[in-house]
């Protein structure tokens, strides 16, 4: 059996900023309340791992400010 495999034709910054905006649309449409809530945490997650990939792939890895 074989694997299947594909290239990614996006980097992950580019996937997480389009989630990012994805989300936020849809938060906007909402009105409050927990699904809305939990929109914006998955919009902190991906806002956070956005940071964390700029980090690694920074020359010399500095602490992230």
């Amino acid at each position: 059996m074989e694997r299947r495999r594909f290239t990614q034709t996006e980097t992950l910054n580019q996937m997480l900023t389009q989630e990012v905006e994805r989300l936020r649309q849809e938060m906007r449409t909402l009105p409050p309340g927990r699904r809305r809530e939990l929109l914006l945490r998955r919009v902190r997650q991906d806002e956070t791992a956005i940071r964390i990939d700029a980090w690694i792939d920074s020359p010399g890895l500095r602490a992230p400010t």
